[in-house]
């Protein structure tokens, strides 16, 4: 093709990767494969929607439509790659082929690097360029690029004698329905890495005296479950999430999706989940990474996948992070984590939880940690204040005063001193951080939905309806005490606990009770 037959694609600009040595290029008969994503065929506009659609119906309406599908298999095998799977509704075109067609389809370099305890993989800097007859079709194209792309937002109390609770006392605590315990639902767990060993969920639950849900692995873009044997690992990631959803909603039945940890395997991962059968109920996504480490191609594409999820009913809890109001940035600014950010992921924020069980709450202030982490939160850089957030009081962002999407929506216990007791690769400990709220909000919401008997999806217009600046917000206990570093605990909504914990009853009525 001449130079006019390409056009560039927009949000795909890679940094080089700081602080890694390239080793070379990458082999030119190394197997590559990407992810295409092309664009709906209608405007998608969630609050809009009166209830949620059903797999068929929204791929009929804001899937990609055939004959765009069908452009860009010929157009991606005419340049020797070839396409492995095509799905319409999440808008996805995966696509493989060796490392020469690759890097010429979309004029590109890849390179193997090795960069610190990461090892060696492919990596690539620059633009991508699409042939021009792509230009107006493709809004994404992940993968090429295997540089880690997130991280888990759990943390280990590092002391051997700390207590903590059950994830079924927190329940308790926050007012959890006792009347539900998630039947008839299902809760999607996105994990980029570490494994879980069936026999440690044996006994975990059997310790509990609770039930042992239903848990299946799915593999993604050949990830699959592989405990690491190491509490410290992703292990400790991926034993959080299940412990605490299966504690807290042991009717539910989980399915735990293991893809790389890449952009690409991230957004196969939650498209996969979303437009699955049976539709879950929630997903739970407990890792993260500050919304400048994204291309916005990535950012965009997750956001409407996120976007697809509450059209379909479902809504996606992520953890807001763990490293406070800089997201663990070392540039001097302030940063929001993302998916966290996305206005359709309802942002899990964390708190110091002193309570006495069964049911009663001393105090509850903003995790914040000397030494040990603390709530991420902040004002995104990256997406507007969205409609249901603009009486909600959101601040200028610190340091620059602009506005954006306040984080987090929601907060839970996650300060490791009074963190959740889990079961990892055979050993008891106690385990914090924002990766256990985002569970906790989906095993809840999964309560919820049994007993109201639907799903939620984008369930803020619910939680933030007659919202104002500095007002408690029903369904809610409000945190008015700590901060996170640029920002503080203030009544109504904050940048360090969003609305506040849950107070499980009252959400119950906020949510609307029984659907008749």
């Amino acid at each position: 093709m001449t130079e006019s037959q390409w056009v560039s694609l927009s949000g795909s600009l890679r940094p080089a990767l700081s602080e890694a040595e390239v080793l070379g290029p990458l082999d030119a008969d190394a197997t590559v494969t990407a992810t295409v994503v092309l664009r709906r065929r209608a405007d998608l506009d969630v609050a809009a929607l009166s209830e949620p659609l059903a797999p068929a119906d929204f791929a009929e309406r804001y899937g990609a439509a055939s004959d765009d599908l069908d452009l860009v298999r010929t157009v991606l095998t005419d340049a020797g790659l070839t396409v492995t799977d095509a799905h319409a509704g999440s808008r996805r075109v995966s696509v493989r082929g060796p490392a020469r067609a690759m890097t010429a389809a979309f004029k590109t370099e890849l390179n193997r690097v090795r960069h610190g305890e990461t090892g060696e993989f492919a990596a690539r800097s620059g633009e991508l360029e699409l042939p021009a007859a792509l230009g107006d079709v493709v809004v994404a194209v992940l993968g090429l690029d295997e540089r880690p792309q997130a991280r888990a937002q759990f943390r280990l109390h590092k002391e051997a004698a700390a207590k903590g609770y059950t994830p079924d006392q927190v329940g308790r605590l926050y007012g959890f329905p006792a009347d539900a315990d998630g039947t008839g639902q299902t809760v999607a767990v996105i994990e980029l890495g570490g494994g879980y060993k069936p026999d440690d969920l044996k006994k975990y639950f059997a310790g509990l005296k609770i039930t042992e849900p239903k848990i299946t692995a799915a593999g993604i873009d050949g990830g699959k479950n592989a405990p690491a044997g190491d509490p410290n690992s992703a292990d400790g990631e991926v034993l959080l999430d299940i412990e605490v959803i299966g504690a807290l909603a042991p009717g539910a039945a989980q399915v735990v999706y293991f893809a790389p940890n890449t952009d690409q395997g991230f957004l196969d991962a939650v498209s996969t989940a979303v437009h699955a059968t049976p539709t879950p109920v929630a997903v739970s996504i407990s890792w993260g990474q500050s919304e400048d480490q994204w291309t916005p191609q990535a950012r965009t594409a997750m956001d409407q996948a996120f976007a697809d999820a509450a059209a379909l009913g479902v809504t996606v809890c992520c953890a807001s992070g763990d490293n406070g109001s800089a997201d663990g940035q070392t540039d001097g600014a302030q940063h929001v984590d993302f998916p966290a950010s996305s206005p359709h992921a309802l942002a899990c924020g964390g708190t110091k939880l002193d309570g006495t069980p069964p049911s009663t709450v001393n105090s509850e202030t903003v995790w914040n940690t000397s030494g040990g982490g603390a709530t991420g939160g902040g004002v995104s850089d990256a997406f507007p204040v969205p409609d249901y957030q603009q009486a909600a009081g959101v601040p200028a962002r610190a340091g620059d005063g602009k506005p954006g999407r306040g984080v987090p929506d929601v907060a839970g216990n996650a300060d490791p001193s009074t963190g959740y007791q889990v079961l990892v690769d055979g050993q008891q400990i106690v385990v914090g951080g924002t990766s256990a709220v985002s569970p906790l909000w989906a095993a809840l919401l999964a309560r919820l939905a049994q007993v109201s008997g639907r799903g939620f999806g984008l369930v803020h217009s619910k939680l933030y309806a007659g919202v104002g600046a500095g007002k408690a917000q029903p369904g809610f206990r409000d945190i008015t005490e700590g901060g996170n570093g640029a920002y503080s605990a203030a009544a109504g909504w904050d940048a360090c606990t969003g609305l506040g914990v849950p107070d499980g009853a009252a959400l119950h009525q906020v949510l609307g009770g029984k659907k008749s």
